[in-house]
Formats: C-alpha cells, sequence, structure tokens
C-alpha cells in the first residue's frame, strides 16, 4: 500500500510542476522560433522612400548669387 501512495504523491507532484515547466520552455523557445520566420525573407532591408529632386535648389542659389 505504500508503494500506491508513494507513486500517486509523486505523480501528482510531477502533474503540478509540468505547467510551470513549459511555461519556462514556451518562454526560453519562443525567440528561437521566431527567428528562422525573420530571416525567411530575402530582403529584410527597410529604407526611406527616395526624395523627388525638383531642382529648386540650384535655382535658388543662382537667384541669390545674383543679390
Amino acid at each position: 500500500m505504500k508503494i500506491m501512495n508513494r507513486a500517486r504523491t509523486e505523480t501528482a507532484t510531477y502533474l503540478r510542476l509540468l505547467p510551470r515547466a513549459l511555461i519556462v520552455m514556451l518562454a526560453l523557445c519562443a525567440p528561437l522560433m521566431a527567428v528562422p520566420g525573420l530571416r525567411a525573407a530575402d530582403q529584410t532591408i527597410i529604407e526611406a522612400p527616395s526624395l523627388k529632386k525638383t531642382g529648386a535648389g540650384f535655382v535658388l542659389m543662382v537667384s541669390l548669387q545674383r543679390a
């Protein structure tokens, strides 16, 4: 009878610790599982949109030199 009680208490202890262990493992593995998703894209470079050149700077420079 003692063997059955000991097995039952050990099983209950492991079942009580199992959710905590899963949460810790999930917290540790989540960043590692996100890395392949980031590397899946061919280009991960984010650039700002290029400014349109209107040529107003040259016109202002010439007009200020004449004054």
